[in-house]
């Protein structure tokens, strides 16, 4: 009687506490939502967070207010989500610079792993390889034959260690057998205005913020890093059909949380955003920018983090890269 009692009591207890964490979830939100992007203004990050924000906003009639807090390749912006409450109520704006940190920086205070659970993933974008008109290269095959030439002499801008632009540069010294000199800045940027300025060589950037200035001819596009062309930039080859076979690197984006919120809300974010990004006003305004919308569960989106963490720790030891 006594056994028979206690498992009726543990199971109204789990049903108790399955029915108030629904509860919970279907008061979600009821006051403002912040989206931390641990990177600076201007770059996909931003420019995506900003977007998918409002647009929560509109669905969920409830303020999600974009903070930024740059710094450390976005281990600060990152170990701030890491250490919040698991409530719902902040969430973080990642990109694949966070999986690219898992191999690169050894000593950070929190494991992407271990400490975030996946909401959804929202777009991706190739990057394009640009130099400043200062540089005589017009192509893949002639910068590579400058670098091969002039050893050291180039060097190619970053917003930081462990950011993707940061990684195709050493991906590319690397298959390319080539060497460079990193140059990181603290944010994207600036990078962007001194590779205008002429005070740099050379970056990879993501399509979607180099548009501009490529079709403005203040920077020239040799190559976009995609296995197939890039539809904005159609007369543009990507570095693998210019000559360094197998070259791929992308930036990615997505949302997620501090492991420890409760899965109705995040089930509830992941249905917010695979509506947005699914619209065909919205896919139709992000291709004509060079970006692809991503649609996943949380699930499916945890084993995608996986799995890029698995391929950076990879490309971090073939290239030998170190933060700076």
């Amino acid at each position: 009687m006594g056994i028979g009692f206690k498992r009726l009591a543990f199971i109204l207890l789990i049903a108790l506490g399955l029915c108030s964490l629904q509860a919970f979830a279907q008061n979600y939100p009821n006051r403002p939502v912040k989206i931390v992007v641990p990177f600076s203004a201007g770059g996909p990050a931003d420019n995506f967070g900003r977007f998918i924000a409002q647009r929560l906003q509109e669905t969920f009639k409830q303020p999600f207010v974009i903070e930024n807090k740059p710094g450390a390749g976005s281990v600060i912006g990152t170990d701030f989500v890491a250490k919040s409450v698991p409530d719902g109520y902040t969430l973080l704006m990642m990109s694949n610079a966070q999986t690219v940190n898992e191999s690169l920086i050894t000593n950070k205070p929190y494991g992407l792993l271990k400490d975030f659970v996946g909401i959804a993933p929202i777009n991706y974008s190739d990057l394009i390889l640009v130099v400043n008109p200062a540089v005589k290269a017009r192509s893949v095959a002639e910068l590579i034959a400058f670098a091969r030439a002039n050893p050291g002499k180039l060097n190619y801008a970053s917003s930081g260690s462990g950011t993707p632009y940061h990684m195709a540069g050493e991906l590319f010294k690397h298959m390319a057998q080539i060497d460079m000199i990193h140059v990181p800045y603290k944010t994207s940027s600036a990078a962007r205005t001194d590779i205008l300025g002429g005070q740099v060589d050379l970056m990879f950037d993501a399509v979607t913020t180099m548009t501009d200035l490529v079709r403005e001819e203040k920077v020239a596009g040799l190559a976009t890093t995609g296995l197939t062309r890039s539809a904005i930039f159609p007369q543009v080859a990507t570095i693998d059909e210019s000559g360094v076979k197998g070259f791929e690197a992308t930036v990615w984006v997505g949302l997620m949380a501090p492991k420890g919120v409760p899965q109705p809300i995040i089930e509830q974010l992941n249905e917010a955003i695979g509506k947005i990004v699914s619209d065909p006003a919205v896919r139709l305004l992000w291709s004509q920018r060079g970006a692809q919308p991503l649609v996943m569960s949380s699930d499916e989106f945890d084993r995608y983090v996986q799995m890029d963490v698995a391929k950076w720790a990879n490309i971090v030891r073939l290239s030998g890269a170190k933060p700076d």
